[in-house]
């Protein structure tokens, strides 16, 4: 009773139900409205008149689904009518905006007729980007989708057939590939014979699977040639030629077992009587046929799924209509086919057998998923389903003639894929791409750490950079066969046993001698890992390095302003962060390193944030922020803002600065407006440099954790070769990104080395 008040509470807390239209170009002023609406919203009109294809251009329409049903067969409630459907259709839009950023109207239909249903659906074509048909009930169903598919020119797809059999086709591939076995050799069982089973049964078929190695099973038994009960003309097609009477007869010796019936019926015995590393599908919601702890219990070599989230392999529609749709769309499709559906489920297969990131090992509280008999398929909140599924789709329609834009470039779709996941990832694929044209050698001191092996694996394989790792060879070993890293493409050193040790130790001393460092400080100190990267980087043996996982910030930036110092004409170093909300970017400095910089600092400290910002193609309009707008508050605080500015518009003319100036002056257009009209940053500031720590670092974490911005750094800017500092506990990916940033900055040192020997 309290999970049901929870989850009433859940639909009907502030504003009832679960979506609202909210829309996308700003309404804020009389101009704005008088576009939306009359009279600019004639033009238009008239283009689409014009060119019916217009409706794209300038309408959601190709981004719009309806998910449409009349409430006959509801999840596991059944026929509850089309209003009581209503929760599960907005659901459902629900989970099409969250995954894949599709905009959703849902639509429930009074009416059982089948010729009333399809000719409601037909008539709002113009409309929508395509249709998702939902909780319908057999065998209608069959027909409503037959028809609309060849009626409509839009896709037309029956999420309880096609879904179901699009998620477990991928699992089923994988099982068969983990059992030793061949799809058309083996003994399938279906108990059910329903939307979902029909729909599973034809999409295996399509993978090879034999008609004749098939039973199906509905609740009066195996559906077999000349059965005369309960009988329609798609049991007719997949009657067996059989003796077997009962689910329990057919499922004696059988390979595989595909459950989309009711809970309970399949027992231990029944599991127990199967052939040799029997396929368990069990998917009926929310008890399976036979619960996951049974079915491991009759057998020891079970693959096993169900539909539920509590255990492996679970078989959920989420990782296949937001996916699907978003492929179809971006191509107007005219139709998801047969071979759409296929590349879904390859995609999916394909994509259980790569890495998993530490964003989906975190999500399920786990340190580890790998390909195997309790790892098929992806998990629904893998956000690499979104870069692969849709491609795989899109590539298909285009293949087979049904999409009317095929993709032209389709590493470019996957970028634009990868925005919809967030800012960073947008930002990060251009860095990459950069990275990628000259990499570069990066010195990890934490070489024992699996995060950073998984992160040099990721290095390597997107030849992004050549990581160098410092630890034991002994400890590296069973790391590297773990991730399957290519050892021939890494390079791991143990500091006990370098050649170069007593080099390094060397020039260390000279470096540090008239600091009271003695040769055999030198020696002690060189143990550190930290140090000794430091030194690779100092004498030309990296190019870069990336520390700081389970190291406290001052231990990584310490040995770095020791060895390594100061770009030419740079005394200080300081710390930057690339903050991302979904329609601005702003850099922040100094967020790690100077405590109470002085006017000097901190214009040295906007010139080298303005660097910092161009490297992310972002052109710096920098705001020094203060408590005070320009001389409001007399303060030495204040005032030493504005010192800085003025040196700043000394030194670097070029730059777009001003201040001191309060935050919301620097990022709210109207207030820059109304009040300091003649001010260079008019409310368009993308660069905030902060008077002290306190201010930066408290801005950018509330920003980070309270705001939603996607975060990318410390950026440790002044250096003069790449040192980048990691926020401990990171994940791989920001690990990879640091890695990333590291090689540009190496490949930028070079330049003017360059241009030198050009001369």
């Amino acid at each position: 009773m309290e999970d049901r008040d929870d989850a009433l509470e859940y639909h009907s807390g502030g504003r009832p139900g679960k979506i609202e239209v909210v829309p996308t170009k700003p309404t804020a002023t009389q101009r704005d409205l008088a576009l939306a609406y009359t009279p600019g919203v004639a033009k238009p009109c008239l283009e689409i008149a014009k060119n019916p294809g217009d409706v794209y251009k300038y309408t959601n329409r190709g981004n719009l689904v309806a998910v449409i049903s009349n409430g006959t067969a509801v999840l596991g409630l059944g026929n509850i009518g089309p209003a009581a459907g209503k929760p599960v259709m907005e659901g459902k839009a629900v989970l099409f905006k969250r995954f894949a950023d599709i905009d959703v109207f849902d639509l429930e239909v009074a009416t059982r007729d089948t010729d009333k249903f399809i000719e409601a659906v037909k008539v709002l074509e113009p409309t929508f980007g395509g249709i998702n048909l939902e909780d319908i009930a057999a065998p209608e169903c069959f027909e409503i989708e037959e028809r609309l598919k060849r009626e409509m020119k839009i896709p037309v797809f029956h999420d309880d057939q096609h879904g179901t059999a699009i998620i477990s086709a991928a699992a089923l591939k994988n099982a068969l590939e983990v059992a030793g076995k061949k799809i058309e050799k083996v003994k399938l069982v279906i108990s059910g014979a329903g939307a979902a089973a029909m729909g599973c049964l034809r999409l295996y078929l399509k993978l090879g699977l034999q008609k004749e190695n098939v039973i199906l099973a509905d609740s009066h038994g195996v559906i077999y040639k000349g059965r005369t009960v309960d009988m329609t003309a798609m049991k007719e097609q997949f009657a067996s030629d059989t003796k077997a009477r009962t689910l329990a007869e057919a499922m004696k010796g059988a390979d595989v077992f595909i459950g989309l019936s009711v809970g309970g019926i399949v027992t231990k015995e029944m599991v127990q009587s199967m052939a040799k590393n029997p396929i368990v599908f069990a998917m009926a919601n929310p008890d399976p046929e036979i619960t996951y702890d049974d079915a491991c219990a009759a057998r020891s070599d079970v693959i096993m799924a169900t539909g539920r989230s509590d255990y492996p392999n679970q078989v959920n529609n989420v990782l296949g209509f937001p996916f699907i749709f978003r492929g179809a769309l971006d191509c107007r499709a005219t139709t998801i086919n047969d071979e759409m559906k296929l590349a879904a489920a390859q995609a999916l297969a394909d994509l259980a057998k790569e890495e998993v990131p530490d964003s989906v090992l975190r999500a399920y509280s786990t340190d580890r998923f790998s390909f195997g008999r309790d790892y098929l398929i992806p998990k629904p909140f893998d956000h690499r389903v979104l870069l692969n599924v849709p491609v795989a789709v899109a590539r298909a329609a285009a293949e087979t003639d049904v999409a009317l834009e095929p993709i032209a470039d389709y590493d470019a779709y996957r970028r634009r894929l990868e925005k919809l996941l967030g800012r960073a990832r947008g930002v990060m694929h251009g860095l990459y791409d950069r990275a990628k044209s000259d990499p570069k050698r990066i010195v990890f001191p934490e070489g024992e750490q699996e995060k950073i092996i998984r992160a040099a694996k990721i290095l390597i394989d997107e030849g992004l950079a050549e990581p160098i790792l410092l630890v034991k060879e002994e400890i590296a070993e069973p790391l590297l066969t773990k991730h399957n890293v290519d050892r021939s493409k890494i390079t791991i050193i143990d500091i006990s046993r370098s050649e170069r040790f007593e080099q390094y130790v060397h020039r260390f001393h000279q470096l540090r001698r008239r600091r009271g460092i003695t040769i055999t400080d030198a020696r002690r100190i060189l143990n550190s890992r930290n140090y000794y990267a430091m030194m690779m980087v100092e004498q030309g043996d990296a190019d870069g390095v990336i520390a700081g996982l389970h190291a406290y910030y001052p231990a990584t930036v310490r040995p770095a302003l020791q060895i390594i110092k100061t770009k030419p004409g740079v005394k200080n170093v300081s710390g930057a962060y690339l903050l991302m909300f979904k329609s601005q970017m702003f850099v922040l400095a100094d967020t790690t390193v100077n405590i109470e910089p002085d006017a000097e600092q901190l214009a040295e400290i906007a010139a080298q944030t303005a660097e910092t910002a161009r490297r992310f193609n972002l052109e710096p309009r920098i705001a020094m922020i203060s408590f005070s707008n320009f001389g409001s508050t007399k303060h030495p605080q204040s005032e030493k803002v504005q010192d800085a500015v003025r040196l700043l518009n000394e030194r670097h003319p070029e730059l777009v600065v001003d201040g001191e100036m309060q935050a919301d002056t620097a990022v709210v257009p109207y207030i820059a407006r109304d009040d300091y009209a003649w001010s260079t940053i008019q409310g368009d500031a993308n660069v905030l440099i902060f008077p002290n720590l306190d201010a930066a670092n408290a801005a950018y974490k509330l920003l980070w954790r309270v705001g939603g911005a996607e975060v990318i750094g410390p950026i440790l800017q002044g250096l003069a070769k790449p040192v980048h500092v990691l926020q401990r506990g990171v994940d791989v990916n920001d690990i990879v990104n640091m890695a990333a940033i590291a090689v540009i900055d190496a490949q930028l040192s070079e330049r003017p080395l360059l241009r030198k020997a050009r001369r």
